[in-house]
């Protein structure tokens, strides 16, 4: 079952200096709960730019139903 996320992160990696903060809607494939730790959550998203967990900051981030 898969899950939507509105998340707000910015990209610390060298290549998005300027405009590195994004926000919007994520689909994950399984839905993740409030203990998930931020960590995780990073890691999920700098997978998807293909780029090392320790380049995305999470700022916020909540379910949509």
């Amino acid at each position: 079952m898969s899950a939507k996320y509105y998340t707000q992160f910015l990209l610390t990696d060298a290549q998005y200096r300027g405009d590195n903060e994004f926000s919007g809607v994520i689909e994950l494939n399984q839905p993740m709960d409030q203990t998930t730790e931020t960590k995780d959550i990073e890691a999920v998203l700098a997978q998807n730019f293909d780029l090392r967990r320790n380049a995305v900051k999470l700022l916020s981030w909540s379910r949509l139903h």
